[in-house]
């Protein structure tokens, strides 16, 4: 990793920041991004702490705001420095219905609208950076519940998931595009959050399939699950909260969640491979509604509308 510049989102606790620790040990530059100015300073110190002659380079940014991810994307780009990884890692859960800078559901626009737009914005400085070059997007098993968190029915696909059988028939994750705002019913902070995971596979594998034009040394684009993390992704809900730190002996420690996304990034056999879904540092299956090719290209048009862009300011090989 000697020589590689990683950005890593969401880095200044949790999953992010021991990515970050993690590629920082590999002898990686890394910037780290996080949006409590006190967090990201203690999250800077552990990452130098760690890191192993690669530099450190501090951002802060509020993903529920489309205009601090412009200038952040923006101060990245005036350092100067290559970019040869982004790790779109940054999320949150709301119990409760939100609203975005611009009005859009907070979930949705931070877990989906802020990378989408972060990514094409940084896309061009990566495109001109050597070697390889990696996206990792940090998605969820959770991303098989959309459309279906409900009810009986969400705790069978809930169920199914948990202990690796197959899902019911009919019960299938789906994407709605109808109700982005998620005011049609009664508000669910799973039913957003499952959303905004398949929201970013789709992403993914419309991304690297526009960018598999580029041929074998293109960049690529990746989606992994984590595992199941003793993180502070649930803190909006105070029930959610206590039963992450009752279940904790059973979760995963942010370090070994971190472990999927540090081998999307990093390992040699995954050179050149992209479009993949991965978790517990192996290839696996995502849901057929992440595989959906025509939906992935419908969320990508909406997105560039929610985000501003037009087709034309996009890096010239991925606007078709």
């Amino acid at each position: 990793m000697q020589g590689r510049v990683i950005l890593v989102t969401g880095a200044s606790s949790g999953i992010g920041l021991e990515t970050a620790k993690a590629l920082a040990a590999e002898g990686a530059t890394v910037a780290l991004v996080g949006r409590s100015p006190e967090r990201t300073a203690k999250a800077e110190a552990a990452v130098k702490a760690e890191a192993r002659g690669g530099a450190v380079h501090v951002f802060r940014a509020d993903f529920s705001k489309q205009d601090d991810v412009r200038a952040l994307a923006e101060a990245f780009l005036a350092t100067g420095l290559p970019l040869h990884g982004l790790v779109n890692n940054a999320g949150l859960w709301h119990q409760e219905h939100r609203l975005s800078a611009e009005g859009f559901e907070d979930t949705f626009a931070v877990n989906h609208l802020a990378p989408f737009l972060l990514t094409h914005l940084l896309l061009p400085r990566m495109l001109a950076s050597e070697g390889d070059r990696r996206i990792v997007h940090v998605s969820s098993r959770l991303h098989e519940q959309a459309g279906q968190t409900g009810g009986i029915r969400g705790r069978l696909v809930h169920a199914a998931a948990v202990l690796k059988l197959p899902r019911p028939p009919g019960l299938e994750a789906r994407f709605e595009l109808e109700d982005l705002q998620m005011t049609g019913a009664p508000f669910s902070g799973l039913a957003a959050y499952a959303r905004s995971k398949l929201a970013q596979l789709l992403f993914s594998n419309e991304l690297d399939r526009r960018l598999a034009a580029l041929g074998p040394a293109r960049p690529t684009s990746n989606a992994v699950h984590p595992g199941s993390v003793s993180t502070d992704v649930t803190r909006d809900s105070k029930l959610l909260s206590v039963g992450i730190r009752v279940a904790a002996p059973f979760l995963k420690s942010p370090a070994e969640g971190a472990a999927t996304s540090v081998y999307a990034m990093t390992a040699p056999e995954l050179a050149g491979r992209g479009g993949l879904y991965l978790a517990d540092e192996r290839v696996t299956e995502a849901s057929p509604a992440a595989r959906d090719e025509a939906m992935a290209g419908r969320l990508w048009e909406l997105s560039l509308g929610m985000v501003g862009l037009r087709p034309e300011e996009l890096a010239e090989p991925i606007r078709a």
